[in-house]
């Protein structure tokens, strides 16, 4: 009679506890059943850009000179720094602050939404899931439609303009942002605007390849973050998520950044350098090979520091979309 009652179906069955126990257990809160539209990522991305731009202007001013610097003029970065500050003023550390703050969030928007386009088109139908190849080949393809599209002709400018010395504006060949494109589009044709373009393919294609994939992987790992889970990371795990994606590609790079500033800032009537494989060859036979990652510690002194203001921003701004607009729903963990 006692075993009777205690019948399958039973709520105070242990099977049935135990099998209900295995249920909550096998499904978590980690998928929603709608992704963060692209035009949301792209708004994340230049509100991030705007952020990032203002913040870091000067270090990028240093990393350019330093790439610049074929007769060793400066001795390091904070001798550059601090050559630039006696020599041409506190001002002059901003130089080229408005090309690049409108490249930045212009190239922002683009990357993140082209990414996230990207990234749906390569998504599994079946199981929702991207693969770790189709994550890469999304960061890789926004890395190439940036560089062709905002960075080329936008870091041509910035470059021209900062590799001037001196703040008289007589004394300086070009005035301004606009007076610089016209300049280079006027005496080396609309292509000058697009000097370097082959190794700003290269480094942008892989560097977003990685920092997209390394973002990714360090909001599972570290923070258990999912997207579409409703869940907003603390800023201080955006930035370090963010300034972990954003170390492993300058190192990777380097080599295709300071060929992409020297051909940059070469005009047509001073030809040093003829491509890509001659600039790595030229450099390499004449400075060494150290000289490949001329500009790299002041690039690591940016481009983390850059990430992870602009992903925490993003992170904000597509973490509140998710609250408001999207549901998260359970799936099966075990599937």
């Amino acid at each position: 009679m006692a075993s009777s009652a205690l019948s399958p179906a039973s709520p105070s069955s242990p099977a049935a506890a135990a099998a209900s126990s295995s249920a909550s257990s096998s499904t978590s809160p980690v998928q929603s059943d709608a992704a963060i539209p692209p035009f949301m990522k792209a708004i994340s991305g230049s509100l991030g850009g705007m952020v990032e731009a203002g913040c870091l202007q000067p270090i990028d001013v240093i990393k350019t000179r330093l790439q610049l610097d074929h007769n060793k003029h400066y001795k390091g970065i904070w001798n550059c720094g601090t050559t630039i500050v006696q020599q041409e003023g506190v001002r002059a550390l901003w130089k080229g602050l408005t090309p690049f703050a409108t490249h930045l969030t212009l190239k922002y928007t683009l990357r993140m939404g082209s990414n996230a386009v990207l990234q749906s088109a390569l998504t599994d139908p079946q199981t929702g899931k991207i693969s770790a190849v189709g994550r890469l080949t999304a960061g890789f393809g926004a890395g190439v439609l940036e560089a062709l599209a905002i960075v080329t002709p936008f870091e041509v400018v910035k470059i021209r303009l900062q590799q001037q010395k001196g703040l008289g504006r007589e004394l300086l060949r070009y005035k301004g942002p606009v007076h610089c494109a016209s300049t280079i589009i006027r005496e080396e044709g609309i292509l000058g605007l697009w000097a370097g373009a082959a190794p700003t393919v290269m480094r942008n294609g892989t560097n977003q390849a990685v920092m997209f994939t390394v973002k990714n992987m360090c909001d599972n790992f570290l923070w258990h973050k999912h997207e579409g889970d409703g869940i907003t990371l603390q800023p201080y795990q955006s930035m370090i998520s963010g300034f972990l994606a954003g170390f492993a590609g300058p190192v990777c790079t380097g080599p295709f950044d300071v060929v992409k500033t020297r051909l940059m800032a070469q005009s047509s009537t001073d030809i040093r350098y003829k491509g890509l494989v001659h600039a790595l060859s030229r450099i390499y036979t004449e400075e060494g090979l150290f000289a490949l990652w001329k500009g790299l510690v002041p690039r690591l002194m940016r481009i983390p520091p850059g990430q992870a203001i602009m992903w925490t921003v993003a992170d904000q701004v597509t973490g509140l979309y998710e609250r408001k607009f999207i549901k998260p729903t359970k799936v099966n963990a075990l599937a």
